[in-house]
């Protein structure tokens, strides 16, 4: 590996993305091993029984509780994917940290698809899908769209650092 800028910069995406991949890694976990209480935020926000309840947006409510517990298993089927995926690019990385500029670039790939997969888990599942279709703004008690924004916004820097090219 170089030394200089360019190897600090390895150093940096490799602590970044690592960093991207522990949090997902926990989130996961805690998914897994603490099933009930984000179990009771899934039913909340797809039944919407905690928002304003207008009759405009209520026919988007899935009760179900077989398909919201199908809705949670996928959340956490993603989370899954995206933390096995972040390690996986994480690996390459640090293999490729001593190599030549190029090979560092081209082993990026994975990382930033990794990286994108775990955004769009936060941007399109959490505040799309359940902050908009799902009306979670509304409730007091059952949002978790500020989360969602926060992850969203150190994952989508992570994305942009690890993308730069030395």
């Amino acid at each position: 590996m170089s030394g200089g800028r360019a190897g600090l910069q390895r150093w940096a995406a490799l602590l970044v993305l690592g960093g991207i991949a522990l949090h997902m890694t926990l989130a996961v976990l805690g998914n897994i091993t603490d099933y009930g209480t984000n179990w009771q935020f899934v039913q909340h926000v797809l039944s919407m029984d905690t928002t304003f309840k207008s009759p405009a947006l209520m026919w988007r409510a899935v009760t179900d509780p077989t398909l919201q517990s199908l809705a949670y298993l996928a959340i956490i089927a993603a989370e899954l994917l995206a933390a096995a995926l972040l390690w996986a690019g994480w690996l390459r990385l640090w293999r490729a940290r001593r190599g030549e500029t190029e090979a560092f670039q081209a082993a990026k790939g994975l990382a930033l698809f990794a990286l994108a997969w775990a955004f769009s888990i936060w941007v399109a599942g959490f505040i799309a899908v359940g902050g908009e279709w799902f009306a979670m703004w509304q409730s007091a008690s059952w949002n978790g769209q500020d989360g969602a924004t926060r992850f969203a916004t150190v994952t989508g820097f992570a994305l942009l650092f690890v993308a730069l090219r030395e």
